[in-house]
């Protein structure tokens, strides 16, 4: 019998967990994958929650109520970077480990970024879509190089932004309540201005921080405003960073140029949902992050966080 049992509720794992078997067989640990589409509700993590001493989670409800009930739980080993989803000051009231893997996707989402900017200046996806429907169609686009890059949240995949974004010509101006990393600094000449001042005189805003309660709703109808009618927003950080109702407005009155969202406030994007509606807006399914050698990498990490937690905790 197996000292230790595990759930495995991150849906990017779970197809490739049993490789790991061998490795949690070796610290006498079993596993359960959870049967799971995008994350764990409150209610369904209460049923089961105290049978396991680790949990390898995805954006699972852990609540307070939650992690109370899980007597014997240690770690929550989040796979990916936000913990957004975790209640961490009841994890650490109740002793509870919180695990991440910081820096695992900078590269992948950066190049994500990057590829919305070129396709929303250009509107490459207005010219496949009509190239495929018979129509050959030459929009003007706007030039990248000597516009203005705003990125919001220069951290870790920030920073990558931005010295992408610097590579491509483009005057790069960052804003975050922490200092820039030295590293940045040293590479690229990126300004640092307040949130109001970014907004007026970026071109195009990348939204790459963290959510937090200040951070909740930070781009409204005031905010996209400031973007204006020229302007383009991309959000790949989380849904809750923008007042989705006010974009819908923005987009409507051609407040902003347009937008590319990998994330939303509600997951999947329902199919009725207004944001389907425009031209002008480039969607995705929160996937910036999925290539398979991040998954690789993560999944290492995630695996590794989880054994330590549960064995050593």
């Amino acid at each position: 019998m197996s000292d230790y049992r595990v759930l495995v509720s991150c849906p990017l794992i779970t197809d490739d967990i049993d490789q790991y078997a061998d490795l949690f067989a070796e610290y006498n640990i079993a596993y359960d994958v959870a049967n799971v589409d995008q994350q764990l509700s409150e209610d369904e993590l209460l049923d089961i929650i105290d049978k396991y001493d680790g949990v390898l989670a995805g954006d699972d409800e852990f609540t307070r109520k939650v992690i109370a009930a899980g007597d014997r739980l240690k770690i929550i080993a989040k796979w990916g970077i936000g913990i957004d989803a975790i209640d961490t000051d009841a994890a650490a009231d109740h002793g509870v480990a919180v695990e991440n893997t910081p820096g695992a996707f900078n590269d992948e989402v950066a190049d994500v970024v990057i590829g919305y900017a070129i396709m929303l200046t250009r509107q490459l996806h207005h010219i496949d879509r009509a190239v495929r429907n018979g129509d050959w169609i030459c929009p003007r686009g706007v030039s990248l190089a000597g516009k203005t890059f705003g990125v919001v949240g220069v951290g870790n995949i920030g920073s990558t932004v931005a010295k992408r974004a610097h590579a491509l010509g483009m005057n790069v101006l960052g804003n975050d309540v922490r200092p820039f990393p030295e590293s940045l600094k040293s590479e690229i000449d990126i300004e640092r201005v307040d949130r109001d001042e970014l907004l007026d005189r970026s071109d195009i805003v990348s939204l790459n921080c963290a959510l937090t309660p200040e951070t909740r709703k930070m781009i409204g109808s005031e905010e996209l405003d400031r973007i204006g009618e020229t302007g383009y927003l991309i959000n790949t950080s989380r849904g809750e960073l923008v007042n989705q109702p006010a974009l819908v407005d923005a987009l409507d009155s051609g407040t902003i140029a347009g937008a590319a969202l990998d994330v939303f406030e509600t997951e999947p994007l329902p199919a009725d949902d207004p944001l389907a509606d425009f031209d002008n807006v480039i969607l995705g399914s929160h996937n910036a992050q999925n290539t398979a050698e991040a998954v690789s990498r993560v999944n290492d990490r995630a695996v590794q966080n989880l054994i330590e937690g549960v064995v050593e905790g």
